[in-house]
């Protein structure tokens, strides 16, 4: 058996939750090359070349460190070669996963403070500025910041974040999650002035689940000198000085490098602009159809919506769970589940990885489908709504 199906369905299954994404062919091809020796000179070229390569990516002249590891272990990166036992950092509380590294923060001896939303929007730049004006003896030694909160298709204004930072005058690093928003929405981390940018391989990157990156600034790697969170695997000092002459310090995901190096030239041949400018439109023509079904987008503030995935809210009285296996058993479609307190009130439609018009005409058909077969009531026509902005959006 080359994959699991719990029953045999002609045609491909429709992966549209908001990653692991679909992996291109020619990413899969590259992964299905021979194992090299990572210790072997061809192994150093694949090295330095790849990770050159991906800085422009994250957009920054910095060093980008890669790990054999989720999203999870870059976050617990990020906070262990910046941080020191009872520092208080400053989070915020858009949705699920930032609730998570919050979590992971009071884990490692940190102190957070809590900036509460009601996971409806992105983070409140007002209420960091607020906090940071009133830290007068510096005690906030972080900003974290959930770039796309995946939980709820709500995105962030990073720029926005340091001009609040800058406008307070706090020293704080600002640390940034783009799990779910690399390679998808347009994002700077030298011109924002990001310290830490945490990242994985499994959404806008198009890969299969298994890297992730910590980019750093030079005021983040002055800051690893003097913190005192314990770190081994994670610390970025031995990494840095392998990946000099493009090696690593332990074993890396030798293959995983291969396909990064594909999706990154991927990325770079269609252009980063262009492909922030594909994510959005396909953004725009699903929220198109979810209002023309009658039913509300979990983000409300038209500035933070995602291009990565939207979020549905369904009315009350029916079950995104129940919506989503009636999807999956008659259509072969995954979409996303609420999670947390979104738990069965909403499903989320990923769009975004390698995805053209036709991948997202088919998924929308398939909600429409499902929808009328679960019995919810709507307003039939959302893909047509879709199409109709698709064919003036070209």
């Amino acid at each position: 058996m080359a994959y699991f199906q719990s029953k045999p369905t002609a045609g491909r299954h429709f992966l549209q939750i908001p990653g692991p994404t679909n992996v291109p062919d020619r990413v899969l091809r590259a992964m299905d090359n021979p194992t090299m020796d990572h210790r072997g000179p061809d192994f150093g070229r694949l090295g330095k070349a790849v990770l050159e390569k991906v800085k422009a990516v994250f957009k920054t002249q910095g060093h980008v460190v890669i790990y054999p590891a989720s999203g999870t272990g870059a976050w617990e990166a990020a906070l262990v070669n910046t941080l020191s036992p009872g520092d208080r950092v400053l989070m915020c509380e858009t949705g699920w996963f930032a609730h998570l590294w919050h979590e992971m923060a009071t884990r490692l001896q940190l102190v957070p403070d809590y900036i509460r939303t009601d996971w409806r929007r992105g983070a409140d730049v007002a209420a960091i500025e607020a906090k940071l004006r009133e830290d007068k003896s510096h005690s906030i030694k972080a900003v974290c910041v959930v770039h796309n909160e995946t939980s709820t298709g709500a995105t962030s204004r990073i720029d926005e974040v340091r001009k609040a930072m800058d406008a307070a005058g706090h020293p704080a690093l600002l640390l940034v999650d783009t799990i779910s928003s690399l390679a998808s929405i347009d994002y700077r981390h030298d011109e924002w002035g990001v310290d830490v940018t945490v990242s994985g391989s499994q959404k806008g990157l198009m890969l299969p689940p298994g890297l992730s990156f910590n980019a750093v600034s030079e005021k983040a790697l002055k800051a690893s000198e003097t913190a005192k969170l314990p770190r081994a695997f994670w610390d970025w000092k031995p990494m840095i000085a392998a990946n000099a002459t493009g090696y690593f310090p332990y074993t890396p995901a030798t293959n995983m490098l291969y396909a990064l190096d594909a999706a990154v030239d991927m990325l770079l041949e269609e252009g980063l602009d262009n492909v922030f400018a594909r994510h959005d439109r396909h953004a725009e023509a699903t929220r198109r159809a979810v209002r023309h079904w009658g039913f509300e987008i979990q983000c409300l503030d038209p500035r933070h919506y995602s291009s990565s995935l939207t979020a549905v809210r369904l009315p009350e009285g029916h079950s995104a769970n129940a919506l989503r296996a009636t999807i999956l058993e008659k259509f072969n479609m995954s979409l996303g589940n609420g999670l947390g307190q979104l738990n069965d009130r909403v499903f989320r439609i990923g769009h975004l990885g390698d995805f053209g018009d036709l991948q997202l005409v088919g998924t929308l058909g398939g909600v429409e489908m499902g929808l009328k077969a679960a019995g919810i009531p709507h307003k039939a026509g959302g893909v047509l709504a879709a199409m109709d902005y698709l064919n003036g959006n070209a």
